[in-house]
Formats: C-alpha cells, structure tokens, sequence
C-alpha cells in the first residue's frame, strides 16, 4: 500500500518549506518506512532540485529523495494551513506556494515513474484537488486518494 492513513494531515502547520519537509520525513522515520538518513536528504534534494508545481486549482509539491534512504516504498499528503514557498521545479528562480504536499518515499527506482504518473492524474484533475483542499479530516482525504493511488 502506497498511501497510508497514517501519512496523511489537514491542516498541517508549518513554519516553512524546511520546517514543513522536516515533519513529514520525520513521521516516515517514526513509521519505520525510511533509514535515519531520509530526513537531511530530503531537505538536500529539495534545495538542488525544487519540487513545487503549478497545477490546475493551486500549487502542489512532491519531494523526494535517492531510494537508497528508503525502506519501504509510501506516500504522505498533506494539506497545510498556510501554504510556505518552494521552488518550481525546472525553474529554481519562480517561488510557488503549495497548498498539497505529496512527500514520496521510493524504494524501488523504477517505480518512481509510475507513482509520478498517479500524482499527475490527481493534479491535472480541478474537482479532486479542489475536495482535497477541502477535506474536513485525515479520514476524507484519505479516502479520496486511497482509490487514486492505492
């Protein structure tokens, strides 16, 4: 199972970009998912190779890392209370501000492209993103991605 209830957050209060990846690696440390390392190497990749993109409602985020600070293979989304500044992916010098963050733990390489394709169905969708964005709990939200990727 890729997403899991317990990676998902509405709501989620962070201060910044860093103070937001901070938290979400450090649930997969404490879920066991990842290697001690995941947490800096999130935070490394992220200043090298920004994640945030425009997408159709709002701007979303989806950083990740090298599979070797990978244990098992999942996903976490958050919604976030205010939105904090990322980089565009592509385009280090445009500022975004995510209001979805979908952080991946890949163990497996060649899987990154097919976990890529199922976001990218989710963010090209207006309806969806827009519920995701309004999801009252961890429940709802969970609930309407768990079809989409699981």
């Amino acid at each position: 199972m890729l997403l899991r209830k317990e990676l998902v957050y509405v709501n989620l209060k962070a201060l910044s970009r860093e103070d937001l990846l901070r938290k979400l690696a450090g649930e997969f440390l404490k879920e066991g998912l990842v290697k001690p390392s995941f947490p800096q190497a999130i935070l490394d990749r992220e200043a090298v190779y920004p994640t945030g993109l425009p997408a159709v409602a709002f701007d979303i985020a989806i950083p990740h890392c090298a599979a070797s600070n990978v244990n098992e293979t999942s996903m976490a989304v958050a919604t976030l209370e205010h939105p904090v500044e990322f980089q565009q992916m592509g385009s280090a010098d445009i500022t975004l501000h995510p209001e979805v963050v979908f952080m991946l733990a890949i163990q497996d390489p060649g899987k990154q492209l097919e976990m890529l394709q199922k976001i990218m169905g989710i963010i090209q969708d207006r309806g969806l993103l827009e519920k995701i964005r309004s999801s009252k709990n961890a429940d709802e939200l969970y609930g309407l991605l768990s079809p989409k990727v699981n």
